[in-house]
């Protein structure tokens, strides 16, 4: 019998456990600076035909511009801030010339990075 009593307590506690635990709010997360890589109407065109991998971006400005714009939405629903770091037709092959990397996606990533590791700010 003792047994019995010593498991019988045990499922009101394990319950109101689970109840604080449900009732209880999430710690506030941070923001976090997101980097968005950026162009401007006047360069797409030009960039295209810059880019090793321009296939894999829309065709057209306003296309790319309304998928842009969604990540950036949803980057900043979700709590975090957004910092866009526009891709220049002129400075961006000479910067991958001097680091020795194809003009791609993942070189205009590291450029968005590096800019934005360059700035002395905080949210």
């Amino acid at each position: 019998m003792t047994k019995k009593k010593a498991l019988a307590g045990s499922g009101k506690t394990v319950a109101k456990l689970k109840e604080k635990k449900a009732t209880r709010e999430e710690p506030a997360k941070e923001p976090m600076l997101r980097v968005m890589v950026w162009y401007r109407e006047e360069h797409y065109e030009q960039l295209l035909s810059i880019f090793d991998d321009a296939e894999l971006l829309p065709p057209t400005y306003q296309a790319w511009l309304i998928r842009a714009e969604e990540k950036k939405a949803a980057v900043e629903a979700a709590g975090d801030q957004v910092m866009k770091v526009y891709i220049d037709p002129e400075t961006f092959p000479e910067w991958c010339a001097q680091k020795g990397l194809p003009k791609d996606a993942n070189s205009r990533t590291q450029l968005a990075l590096d800019v934005a590791q360059s700035q002395s700010f905080s949210l």
